[in-house]
């Protein structure tokens, strides 16, 4: 479930509005009974473009994130809940800042608190940097959720280029036990395409 209505993490009033709108996100999401709440480093529009786009990134604004996600932390304790911190591709998401895993691991994994996971989107991992088996062991301390889709197309596994079964089987290998999801269009009849997701991941 998407965490919050509007805002950003880097600057004052983006930080107010994504802490407000995450509270009335966070107790709704408690009376649907959904276990993780999802965030980006800004709010995203149609077709999941950036409203407010940013191509530079200062050290003033990672510190300024790092204090909003604690913000977070200290209102998910308040409420009982779990907020995700997602990554995403630039191609599919010009100008989301704190866009790529390791943004997303530098954040999560420098605030380190329960109530801040990372949302491993696996789809976005292949497209922005590769290398998927060592990204999931690099994060695994901080994994909240893996959400998978194959690519180019972000269909069900099994219809691109990523072996999710061995993906699957390294999860396993490092212990991972949480929850993983596939985000992801059909590539024809939506049970064959479950079929497909859940045999990759029957390891």
């Amino acid at each position: 479930m998407n965490g919050y209505l509007r805002g950003r993490l880097a600057d004052e009033e983006g930080a107010d509005e994504l802490l407000k709108t995450a509270r009335q996100t966070a107790q709704i999401g408690k009376r649907l009974g959904v276990a993780r709440l999802n965030l980006h480093g800004t709010g995203l529009g149609d077709g999941g473009i950036p409203i407010a786009q940013t191509q530079v990134i200062t050290g003033a604004m990672w510190l300024k994130a790092r204090d909003t996600l604690n913000r977070i932390c200290d209102m998910a304790e308040e409420e009982g809940v779990t907020f995700t911190l997602e990554n995403l591709n630039l191609l599919d998401h010009p100008g989301c800042p704190f866009n790529s895993t390791a943004d997303v691991l530098a954040l999560v994994s420098s605030v380190n608190r329960p109530q801040l996971r990372i949302n491993l989107d696996l789809y976005h991992t292949q497209i922005g940097e590769g290398d998927l088996v060592r990204w999931c062991k690099k994060c695994l301390p901080w994994i909240g959720e893996i959400q998978v889709a194959d690519n180019p197309g972000r269909l069900e596994p099994d219809t691109g280029e990523i072996n999710y079964h061995g993906v699957a089987t390294a999860l396993k290998a490092m212990g991972y036990k949480g929850p993983v999801g596939m985000e992801a269009f059909a590539s024809g009849d939506p049970e064959q395409a479950l079929q497909a997701f859940e045999a990759a991941f029957a390891v």
